[in-house]
């Protein structure tokens, strides 16, 4: 029965990293996305929250998954809070800088500002 467990459980463990490293599919815009942090945020996409998660990998609690939003699609006009660990895409502007606990991606970062406020101009 112990081979059992261990066998489903690495079998899970195998699948959940998958599904959290996969790429987006056909995201509509303003979608939301989990994926590891080792997964480089796609074009159109800004990252939008950090965390911890044991199935992607690591063995201390180092922020190591990432939420990313899909923004191309979304009209004019529209304003995100975006993390400041990537890039914003063409067509954004930053209005405003701030600090926010959920963009801390790197171990003992500070409190200096980590976040934008975004709104979409073109």
């Amino acid at each position: 029965m112990s081979r059992f467990r261990t066998t489903t459980m690495a079998l899970a463990g195998a699948a959940a990293m998958f599904a959290l490293s996969a790429a987006p599919a056909q995201a509509a815009p303003g979608d939301v996305t989990t994926t590891c942090a080792s997964t480089a945020t796609p074009a159109g996409y800004v990252d939008v929250s950090w965390g911890y998660s044991a199935s992607c990998g690591t063995q201390n609690f180092d922020p190591n998954i990432k939420q990313i939003k899909q923004l191309t699609g979304l009209p004019i006009g529209t304003v995100v809070q975006a993390c400041g660990s990537t890039y914003y895409p063409v067509g954004w502007t930053a209005t405003a800088s701030y600090y926010s606990s959920s963009c801390v991606a790197w171990p003992n970062s500070g409190f200096n500002n980590n976040a934008w406020t975004l709104k979409r101009v073109s």
